[in-house]
């Protein structure tokens, strides 16, 4: 697909503009994915049903142009760390193909369409999108400071889901914060799992992750998580009424994660990247629940 896009370009355009959509990883879109389905979980929750179309489509495109921009910022502040790293050393701003100017100017560029878009919500929206924008740029650099990088992704991956309820309700329930509080221990353990993948790069370049942080006992770790993030989604089902769908789409959850422990169990670096790409279906599988209990209730 992408390369389908690129072809309509002029040649000379061609390589630049596949460079900036690799910078922005359109060509991986399970990572905005991961991004969207929390968003939608908010929107269906905050709407008691399947939600109003106008803050539907702000906030899915919101969601690749924020994804987009975090990906940019994210390879400007690990541009010294990625070339000590096998599976990041070939991206554009690691080996030279785009310049660090060139990453700044992607992300406030992206971060001024997503700004555009948070102008046709609410007053309080837009005050809350200013606390994502933040969220947003510190984690990159988090990893330098503090083992606990995972943590401070999902609250930028997750301030999507206030910023859904105020944009739909005009307010902040306790609900939104629930919510909110599941999402950063979902990301927490989805993302342990792609830092399992570096974590001996990692090591080497001097990066922190949740992953080191864990060390021989990740395995168990990630499983109180996975059982914390499960009873904090069963809280939020009970909070917003969801029926019997809700409880099949929770059963499946805890049946993904048991399959991707068992994907883990020897922590070979492509079976670690296959449990962290199947939670793409975990959060899918959610929000179905989340939708059918509402439509049916």
């Amino acid at each position: 697909m992408l390369e389908l896009l690129l072809a309509r370009l002029p040649p000379r355009l061609r390589d630049k503009a596949r460079d900036y959509l690799v910078l922005t990883r359109m060509d991986r879109p399970v990572g905005a994915l991961l991004l969207l389905w929390p968003t939608w979980w908010a929107l269906w929750l905050a709407a008691g049903d399947f939600p109003p179309w106008k803050p539907l489509i702000v906030f899915t495109l919101g969601v690749f142009v924020m994804r987009a921009a975090g990906c940019a910022i994210n390879d400007y502040a690990d541009r010294h760390l990625d070339p000590l790293v096998q599976r990041t050393a070939g991206r554009p701003l690691a080996n030279g193909r785009v310049q660090p100017r060139e990453a700044l100017a992607v992300f406030g560029a992206l971060l001024a369409v997503a700004f555009l878009l948070v102008l046709l919500t609410n007053a309080l929206t837009i005050e809350l999108a200013f606390v994502g924008a933040a969220l947003a740029a510190a984690y990159p650099f988090s990893k330098r400071y503090t083992h606990l990088p995972q943590v401070v992704l999902g609250a930028a991956f997750g301030w999507s889901i206030p910023m859904a309820f105020a944009a739909v309700t005009d307010g902040l329930p306790p609900l939104a914060w629930l919510l909110f509080l599941g999402n950063v221990l979902w990301s927490t353990i989805y993302d342990t799992e792609y830092a399992m993948v570096d974590r001996e790069d990692d090591i080497k370049a001097g990066a922190k992750s949740t992953a080191i942080l864990f060390g021989e006992d990740d395995l168990v770790i990630l499983g109180v998580l996975m059982g914390t993030f499960l009873l904090t989604m069963l809280l939020v089902g009970t909070r917003a009424q969801l029926g019997w769908p809700y409880g099949l789409a929770l059963a499946a959850a805890a049946g993904l994660f048991g399959w991707q422990q068992w994907t883990m169990r020897d922590r070979a670096r492509a079976h670690c990247l296959a449990a962290f790409r199947q939670n793409n279906w975990l959060g899918m599988t959610l929000w179905a629940g989340i939708a059918l209990a509402l439509a049916l209730r």
